[in-house]
């Protein structure tokens, strides 16, 4: 039986003509025959919502909640060789975790990593890497009254405006606890760069509250992770540590909280990273830090300042150094231009609010709109910035080692034009090429 139905996507009508012949045509079929005629539908009436994954050759996708069972990480694209264990991503976690110090969350847990696929023999193989760190400390009961009562400033009123449901146990999604899986990935994302091309994440806390560390301080040239790591607050500045944590400590007390910034810089980063409009280096940083849980602002390079400069002021000087590479004499840019890597340190600072989740009586107003008010049960960090250290070198990890792969996939396949690029790889005279 020939059909003369048309293979085009259907409009509105022509989707409910489709469903009427569809009814008749079944009417009219013996019990032996069954058609199934089924409309195709236009790919602008399908939907895709997940926001749980990030990238588009290293990816990686984050699951679990607060007081589930776990959290964990898939990480997709990831090079094989590699070689890969728990205790590569445990150094990050352990400097994550909670229950660190008395200027965090009193939440105990190990957050102990476990590898389920993807590394053969400490070797990774190419396949995607499936990450998990169980839940052990889980408080449920403390969530009670914030069953019904909404916290303000945090993300129950609008998870349930966007779903009409949530995890109300230790906020589900939207808690620090999702950050696990970040943190694990970017552990494996500094690990290929630092072996790579020698590139180097680190970030320390630059402010809290009304406690602002001089930029002059810090040499980001010799930073080192050891001085970041000297104190609980992970300031360099030994002293201008101290008065963070009696900051600190004086909100913790009577049960508020407290903000501040954390600094990041990346060392020998590649030239050549990020990509024009839409896909600049510093709106893929940007994107990935802003979504982190409690940020608030994101600046590069000179950042709002450089507003008050002219552009004499502002501009950075070339000039060709002794090893005969085009350098910045300043670097008010932050180690990006055009939204493409230059070389030299890139530097950004991201802005955390105090943390939402308080000891304070506030008015608020329950699920079922009726006004209350709460005070907050539960554990919680009275400054999140010194546990965000790691979170954001995670984050900021995942986008340069994912740019990265960008780069070599489009620009580095043929021979590039040694008066301006530099090769990724090492260019091997013959008798070198291991093959």
């Amino acid at each position: 039986m020939a059909s003369s139905l048309s293979t085009k996507p259907f409009g509105t009508d022509a989707l409910s003509a489709f469903a009427s012949l569809n009814s008749d045509l079944r009417s009219f079929s013996p019990g032996y025959l069954r058609l199934s005629l089924r409309p195709r539908l236009t790919k602008r009436l399908q939907i895709q919502a997940a926001g749980s994954t990030y990238g588009n050759h290293f990816r990686v996708t984050t699951y679990g909640e607060s007081h589930g069972g776990g959290v964990g990480c898939v990480i997709d694209g990831c090079p094989p060789r590699i070689p890969l264990s728990e205790a590569d991503m445990q150094v990050d976690l352990d400097r994550r975790r909670p229950g660190q110090s008395r200027i965090t969350t009193p939440r105990k847990e190990t957050d102990t990593c476990k590898i389920f696929s993807g590394v053969s023999e400490g070797l990774t193989t190419g396949t995607p890497i499936h990450v998990f760190v169980p839940n052990t400390d889980q408080r449920g009961h403390d969530y009670s009254e914030m069953s019904q009562a909404y916290r303000p400033s945090h993300a129950d009123a609008t998870y349930d405006m966007k779903y009409g449901v949530r995890s109300v146990q230790g906020g589900g999604r939207s808690s620090a606890r999702e950050t696990i899986g970040r943190v694990a990935s970017g552990a494996v994302a500094k690990k290929i760069l630092k072996d790579f091309s020698g590139t180097e994440i680190l970030a320390y806390v630059s402010q809290v509250h009304k406690v602002v560390l001089p930029e002059d301080l810090i040499d980001h040239d010799n930073l080192t992770l050891s001085q970041i790591e000297s104190n609980i607050v992970r300031c360099p500045d030994p002293e201008y540590a101290e008065k963070m944590i009696s900051a600190i400590d004086a909100v913790r007390v009577r049960g508020d909280s407290v903000g501040g910034v954390v600094t990041c810089i990346v060392r020998n980063c590649p030239r050549g990273l990020g990509s024009p409009v839409f896909d600049k280096l510093e709106a893929e940083l940007a994107k990935a830090v802003m979504s982190l849980p409690a940020t608030k602002g994101f600046q590069f390079g000179s950042g709002f300042a450089g507003t008050f400069l002219t552009g004499s002021e502002h501009n950075d000087e070339f000039y060709i150094d002794e090893h005969g590479k085009t350098r910045t004499r300043t670097n008010r840019s932050g180690g990006i231009q055009g939204g493409i890597s230059n070389g030299e340190i890139i530097n950004m600072r991201i802005a955390f609010k105090p943390t939402s989740t308080i000891g304070k009586k506030q008015h608020t107003v329950t699920r079922d709109k009726k006004e209350t008010e709460l005070i907050a049960r539960g554990r919680h960090d009275p400054c999140v910035v010194p546990r965000a250290v790691p979170m954001v070198e995670a984050v900021v990890a995942l986008v340069l080692v994912d740019q990265l792969m960008a780069q070599y996939a489009q620009c580095n396949l043929f021979p590039v034009n040694l008066d301006f690029q530099e090769p990724l790889v090492p260019i091997l005279e013959p008798e070198e090429v291991p093959f």
